[in-house]
């Protein structure tokens, strides 16, 4: 007959008396997430790459409360049946904790209703839909880009104040995410306004270029484009309208204005004068240089995620999106409950990642899911993003 040590009694009665989730896995954090590794948006896979290297930092460091932080990331593709069926593995095979910026408007809508009804908290999804922002019926879900709509509406009133007799094109991806920018941009250009929108064309993320929508967009006489677009079609975009000859005002979307992934592409020379928002610090503009803040992100950069592009934009976005899901992971102590890993969510207060622009914070509640409502506009110089303006948007 086995007998069983003193000790091995008291190392039982000690794990029963854990939450439940670290009885079950020790002090590890499980997380889930899909990326687009492959596909028309991989650019965007940086993100899922540095938020791997920036919670092995974490962990190497002795983890969050003492939890290490397991993230499985895969592949969808941005293809929204792929990604219905690696959540699924995720939440029902892995049983993670939690889903963390799971990325794309498509990919996310896709499995918006199953992860709420599962009741697994739906964390900064990394896309700016309004939709992310609907606590009352979506209670799992929490945004984290700046809305698209809010988005849409400040180039409008941009172009209202400083261009009001403009003739505007617009290029839009044909979903919710295009859609939405589009949406914020009509909410404002309203009435008499709406004559000022000419032209307006649609893609698909399929489509292998965006080519023959500029010369149409191009042949409207419009003489102001709000370019609504992922990193690739965004390159695509920006270099075909200076090789046609078409010099609008070039209205880039946040999204799509990244200088490592999408300017250098396209052609720095082509890209000069063209205007998006930012709501966090560009590592291209020499303002920056000596931030500590920014100081600190290149540190970590050369020190852990070597292969990153530093001039590529997507990489801040990542490190501040890990950053508020450590912070929110610390405010839930031992208790990692998902009730509590929501009620966390909701309780960012004045929370300043310091690559976040000055003037802008993050703000949760338990009715307000989307913690970034502001931004600044922005002027690229040929080299670098120069901001100008206030700070515009929703109050933080």
């Amino acid at each position: 007959m086995k007998t069983v040590s003193r000790r091995q009694v008291l190392g039982a009665s000690a794990a029963l008396a854990l939450p439940a989730f670290v009885r079950a896995q020790g002090k590890e954090i499980k997380l889930g997430q899909t990326m687009p590794y492959s596909g028309p948006a991989s650019a965007y896979g940086t993100i899922g790459r540095l938020h791997q290297a920036y919670f092995k930092m974490i962990n190497d460091a002795g983890g969050v409360n003492g939890h290490k932080i397991n993230l499985i990331s895969l592949d969808d593709g941005y293809s929204p049946p792929r990604a219905v069926e690696q959540v699924r593995r995720l939440v029902e095979q892995e049983q993670v904790l939690a889903l963390f910026q799971t990325l794309g408007t498509p990919s996310n809508t896709a499995i918006h209703k199953y992860v709420n009804a599962k009741k697994v908290p739906h964390l900064f999804v990394a896309t700016g839909a309004t939709k992310w922002n609907d606590p009352k019926n979506y209670p799992w879900t929490f945004g984290f880009n700046l809305s698209y709509q809010t988005e849409g509406e400040i180039y409008a009133r941009y172009l209202l104040k400083e261009k009001p007799n403009a003739k505007i094109a617009i290029l839009y991806q044909n979903d919710d995410y295009g859609k939405d920018v589009l949406e914020g941009v009509k909410a404002v250009l309203k009435g008499p306004n709406a004559k000022m929108i000419v032209a307006q064309a649609t893609y698909e993320v399929t489509d292998p270029t965006v080519d023959s929508q500029i010369l149409t967009l191009k042949s409207s006489g419009a003489d102001t484009f709000i370019n609504i677009t992922t990193p690739k079609f965004a390159a695509q975009a920006v270099r075909a309208a200076f090789d046609t000859g078409w010099k609008p005002l070039h209205l880039l979307n946040n999204v799509g204005a990244s200088v490592g992934s999408v300017l250098t592409p396209a052609g720095l020379d082509k890209s000069v004068g063209l205007v998006t928002v930012q709501y966090y610090k560009d590592a291209t503009d020499p303002q920056w240089k000596d931030d500590p803040s920014m100081l600190e992100w290149r540190a970590f950069m050369g020190r852990h995620y070597r292969e990153g592009n530093v001039d590529d934009a997507t990489n801040i976005y990542a490190y501040i999106s890990a950053q508020t899901m450590v912070q929110v992971l610390k405010q839930c102590g031992n208790d990692l409950s998902t009730d509590n890993i929501k009620r966390q969510a909701e309780n960012l207060k004045n929370f300043k990642p310091g690559l976040l622009l000055p003037g802008i914070a993050m703000n949760t509640g338990p009715a307000d899911h989307a913690p970034v409502s502001q931004a600044q506009l922005s002027k690229f110089t040929g080299k670098q993003w120069q901001l100008f303006g206030e700070v515009l948007g929703g109050a933080s």
